[in-house]
């Protein structure tokens, strides 16, 4: 049975420790806008086609020895870049971000490259090449 409404993907929601740690990683180096924002608790960033939304963890799900919160998922947020990606890469490195090598796949016209965000979400970076 088909439904009569029909949908898109309006917004993703990454829960996190630090919101703050994760407002600076993808706003300097995405440029992405922030849209809402409730200090420390929940963040809307702009991203295009659809919203990035973080929101803090609860509690009960924070580290209690001291140690980095580290995200522990199966999802990856795919960002399409219009510049260099192999130039961006080397930007991301140079702050010291965990990101892989840049790649290709016989017959996709496109340069692919894996990363994580300060609390280990996997990201990755799409630049079309045709």
């Amino acid at each position: 049975m088909t439904p009569s409404s029909t949908f898109a993907l309006s917004r993703i929601i990454l829960f996190a420790h630090r919101v703050d740690k994760l407002k600076s990683f993808y706003t300097e180096n995405f440029n992405f806008k922030v849209v809402e924002e409730i200090s420390d608790q929940w963040l809307v960033l702009s991203t295009g086609a659809a919203e990035l939304a973080i929101h803090r963890i609860g509690r009960d799900y924070e580290p209690t020895d001291g140690s980095e919160f580290r995200a522990e998922s199966n999802t990856k947020l795919v960002f399409r870049i219009t510049g260099d990606l192999k130039n961006f890469r080397q930007q991301l490195l140079a702050k010291g971000t965990t990101i892989g090598e840049v790649r290709s796949f016989e017959g996709i016209s496109s340069l692919f490259c894996d990363g994580e965000d300060p609390e280990g979400n996997v990201f990755q970076l799409e630049q079309r090449l045709a």
